[in-house]
């Protein structure tokens, strides 16, 4: 980690700060496109978020002709994981951000509406569920609420990335209160390779809680999600039978 709270690495394209910048945010424009995405025809070519005096912009293919940008005062972590770029700023309205590949996950300030509805729905729909599977949630806000129903007695959580799982123990330390549940047990791998190795009719339940599928993520998510109809059958095939599978979808309204 640097000084000041701020830790670069030399493989993100986010400059360090120099004596003309404020809270590690620089008075030039930096761009952060999706890594890894050589095809110059592409429509990821589209999605650039960006960093322009003091300000976090989201440009995204999935809402076109409107961006989602707030004003920075610090960043606080970047660092690139096997599989992403993930950064932490401190906003001026919203809390903590947490930033993975250019696209906001969760700010503090609203967070909960999300983490929520993706949680509570399912489990409030299944008499006494016991045993519930998380796929992604590295954040760890879905562990938290589904630790809130006393029914349950085992939370497995899937999550690939570990270092998003530790960033968000470091720096949003009351969303990721959910791993501190006795209850909980973090696998850390493929989630598809993960419900391979588990027995028919584990789960109550299954929250597939993933990024949205732009850039890195975007062939990982069409495989996992939307892809082959495999995964959907290994669900099937670890879940009780009144069960419920919970998992992203875009918005009907920006993406009808």
């Amino acid at each position: 980690m640097a000084e000041d709270g701020l830790a670069v690495s030399n493989d993100l394209p986010v400059k360090r700060p120099r004596e003309d910048e404020e809270n590690g945010v620089s008075a030039n424009t930096v761009a952060m496109e999706m890594e890894g995405n050589t095809d110059k025809n592409s429509n990821n070519n589209d999605y650039k978020s960006s960093v322009i005096p003091g300000w976090f912009s989201e440009i995204s293919p999935m809402w076109p002709g409107e961006a989602h940008s707030l004003k920075m005062e610090k960043i606080l972590f970047q660092g690139k994981s096997d599989y992403q770029n993930v950064m932490v700023f401190q906003s001026s309205t919203y809390g903590k951000v947490l930033v993975l590949d250019g696209v906001i996950q969760l700010t503090e300030r609203d967070e909960c509406a999300y983490q929520e509805m993706i949680t509570h729905l399912p489990l409030c729909s299944i008499p006494n569920p016991k045993k519930v599977l998380v796929i992604g949630g590295g954040d760890g806000g879905v562990l938290r609420e589904v630790a809130r129903h006393s029914s349950v007695e085992q939370i497995d959580i899937c999550e690939i990335d570990k270092m998003v799982v530790d960033v968000s123990k470091e720096f949003f330390p009351d969303i990721a209160v959910g791993y501190e549940d006795a209850r909980v047990t973090l696998h850390v791998g493929d989630g598809v390779a993960f419900l391979k190795d588990v027995p028919a009719e584990t789960y109550d339940a299954i929250i597939v809680d993933s990024s949205d599928p732009i850039g890195n993520i975007a062939v990982a998510y069409c495989i996992f999600i939307l892809g082959p109809r495999e995964f959907y059958f290994s669900c099937k095939s670890v879940l009780i039978a009144q069960v419920l599978h919970k998992s992203f979808l875009r918005s009907p309204f920006l993406s009808p």
